[in-house]
């Protein structure tokens, strides 16, 4: 079962790093939101393959307060693009 935790996690790593190649280069700023979003994914993922491996159901806390955080930055970051939308057309 350790082989198969270890692709799991291999692949995590790796979508976390492509997740980040995305985050730099992003043409825009909605790409770079979309990649944070994908981020706290990853991250959530590593955290419940966390909870599994140590076999700890403590370890569902940081998940809860990571999707909340993902969350309301998510809802923020939209608003803030609706603003910014709304003043570029008034001219």
């Amino acid at each position: 079962m350790n082989i198969v935790y270890g692709v799991v996690a291999g692949t995590h790593v790796l979508a976390a790093l492509l997740v980040g190649v995305r985050l730099v280069r992003g043409p825009s700023m909605l790409d770079r939101a979309v990649a944070l979003d994908v981020l706290v994914a990853v991250i959530m993922a590593g955290l419940g393959l966390r909870a599994i491996i140590a076999d700890e159901p403590w370890e569902l806390v940081p998940m809860l307060v990571v999707s909340l955080v993902g969350f309301t930055g998510s809802a923020a970051f939209a608003r803030f693009m609706l603003y910014r939308d709304d003043q570029v057309a008034d001219p």
